[in-house]
């Protein structure tokens, strides 16, 4: 796949192609901005902009794509934030933002999006916090967070993810605890902190896991011990100190 890196705008007509399904613009490193034409893309299922690093905003109208299942923002750096208008794609079930390393919030109306299954926020520096309606992603099944060297806690509604699988902050350097909440996620199969340095103590809800097979605990300098209500994992397959 070739990069397209000298281009630097979309002309508005492409909102005309009503019948597109896949839109990669891959390595389109001088583009800024969309047209907000964008939004009239109804067929549009699949929209890849990884490694865009120029592009600072996205259009209001991104929320109009009604049909669009996965959305890679993957590697645009210079991406601040998203849209309120994120939260109408209501069929969307991929989203990926990992390496946006300019990328310090997200918008309280992610929490809308309840087809999403898989939300990828690896590498994204800027982030210290997450919104409390991460808690209505009812599909959501992986949530990765490794390397949000800055993110500093998570808030207490992530146990409301029902349908969550796999947990993933590793290398969350400023992670000192989890809230008791993480007890409630009775889907849970994987969890993984390796590398968190600053991680003091695992809270004792963690013994209400009961469909936990995975826990990763590498390099987790800083945590003296195990909350004894672990031995009652009896899912629990493998554990990485």
């Amino acid at each position: 796949m070739s990069r397209c890196s000298e281009l630097q705008e979309l002309p508005t007509s492409i909102g005309q192609l009503n019948a597109l399904q896949k839109l990669h613009l891959w390595g389109c490193s001088s583009l800024q901005e969309l047209p907000s034409s964008i939004g009239q893309l109804n067929a549009l299922q699949q929209f890849h902009l990884s490694m865009c690093l120029s592009l600072k905003k996205l259009p209001t109208s991104i929320g109009q794509l009604n049909a669009l299942q996965e959305f890679n923002l993957w590697g645009c750096s210079n991406l601040k934030k998203l849209p309120t208008s994120i939260g109408q794609l209501s069929a969307l079930q991929k989203l990926r933002l990992s390496e946006c390393s300019s990328l310090n919030e997200l918008p309280t109306s992610i929490g809308q999006l309840s087809a999403l299954q898989k939300l990828n926020l690896w590498g994204c520096l800027s982030l210290k916090e997450l919104p409390t309606s991460i808690g209505q992603l009812g599909a959501l099944q992986i949530l990765q967070l490794s390397s949000c060297s800055n993110l500093q806690k998570l808030p207490t509604t992530i146990g409301q993810l029902s349908a969550l699988q796999e947990l993933y902050l590793s290398a969350c350097l400023n992670l000192q605890e989890l809230p008791t909440s993480i007890g409630q996620l009775n889907a849970l199969q994987q969890l993984h902190l390796s590398k968190c340095s600053n991680l003091l103590e695992l809270p004792t809800s963690v013994g209400q896991l009961t469909a936990l097979q995975k826990l990763d605990l590498l390099e987790c300098s800083n945590l003296k011990e195990l909350p004894t209500s672990i031995r009652q994992l009896s899912a629990f397959q493998n554990l990485h100190l």
